[in-house]
């Protein structure tokens, strides 16, 4: 399956019918009046977020979406009928923006959530509504409105609430594959890894929690070097960040520093994100090697954030990092539930004798 992220797609809602002239003859009604009915409403356009779908794939063969007009208004002052709606399934995580404006139309998160991006045109009048005493027999009806049309672009943001990072050939997809049930291609070499890979990774209570293996940062990613331009946004909605160091690369520090700039290069709340830190690939280590101690004493003093010895390999060290990564979610859900619970306002009044 290819995975794909963005989309750009034409939708055009239907047209409302026209209003029909129409008059009531009918034996034994000498003065039957305008009856003719209005037009129907065009179908409207919806993106319903669906849990089945994991890329934009389908959007890549067909880009145009129109939804169908509405009926022509009858006789005997019978509107027209009104057009269905369309709903179009797109994956959980996909943000909308107008292509013209590059302003962001919605944000689809939860399963079922629905978002209007193109009304449906109104149905023109009949004769009949234009019946007056100074005009008895009307002899005019409105055509129906035309349909909004619009061209937008689906971002996929993948959700997770831990993203694993890390330059090329650290071990993410080792580690997903050594933590939950996803297999991605595992190879020694660089950018194994083309599109982001979810792994559910359960937890002691027996609920899971999905992981994002995000393909390999390099530097310069921000600006759209390697893969990092294309799948830097899959960070943007994960609650931790799980930044994977390969104790054998050449430099481990500066390959800490690289991602750290890259994060920071691209902002959008990324450097605050809170991080555990995993040094691994310890299993290509002779047994007595002291340098992934020394490089967790640097690291954790750089960064502050907790630093774990692991092999995705082996399965060492991986419970307690895995025991972190529970405990600090917790307390970020804990403080995400303060911030949005409204604020109590205390209101004192005072009775005054008149």
């Amino acid at each position: 399956m290819q995975f794909i992220d963005q989309a750009e797609i034409e939708v055009q809602a239907g047209s409302g019918g026209d209003g029909m002239v129409a008059f009531r003859r009918e034996k034994y009604v000498p003065a039957g009046g305008p009856a003719g009915g209005n037009g129907g409403a065009g179908g409207s356009i919806y993106l319903k977020a669906v849990e089945n779908l994991q890329t934009l794939l389908d959007f890549r063969y067909a880009r145009i979406f129109k939804a169908k007009d509405g009926q022509r208004g009858g006789p005997k002052n019978m509107t027209g009928a009104s057009a269905d709606d369309l709903y179009i399934e797109v994956p959980c995580g996909t943000v909308v923006y107008e292509i013209e404006t590059d302003e962001i139309i919605g944000d689809l998160v939860t399963p079922g959530q629905t978002l209007l991006v193109a009304q449906g045109g109104k149905g023109g009048l009949g004769n009949r509504h234009f019946l007056s005493n100074r005009n008895r027999a009307p002899e005019n009806a409105l055509p129906g409105l035309p349909g909004e049309e619009r061209a937008i672009r689906l971002e996929l943001k993948l959700l997770a609430e831990v993203g694993i990072i890390g330059l090329p050939n650290a071990g993410k997809s080792t580690l997903i594959s050594a933590l939950s049930a996803a297999r991605p291609k595992i190879a020694d070499y660089p950018f194994t890894t083309l599109i982001p890979n979810l792994g559910v990774v359960r937890k002691p209570t027996g609920d899971g929690t999905v992981f994002a293996d995000i393909p390999g940062l390099i530097e310069g990613a921000h600006l759209g070097s390697g893969l990092g331009h294309d799948f830097l946004r899959h960070i943007e909605r994960t609650r931790l960040l799980l930044h994977l160091i390969d104790v054998t690369a050449e430099d481990p520090i500066a390959a800490y520093e690289t991602i750290q700039g890259e994060l920071e290069a691209y902002d959008r709340g990324l450097p605050d994100r809170p991080q555990i830190i995993g040094i691994n690939k310890i299993d290509a280590l002779p047994p007595d090697s002291t340098l992934p101690h020394e490089l967790a004493e640097e690291l954790h003093q750089r960064s502050g954030c907790p630093v774990f010895i692991v092999s995705a390999v082996s399965g060492s060290g991986l419970e307690d990092m895995l025991q972190t990564v529970w405990d600090m979610l917790d307390e970020i859900k804990a403080a995400e539930a303060i911030e949005v619970e409204e604020p109590r306002i205390e209101t004192e009044f005072v009775c005054q004798e008149l």
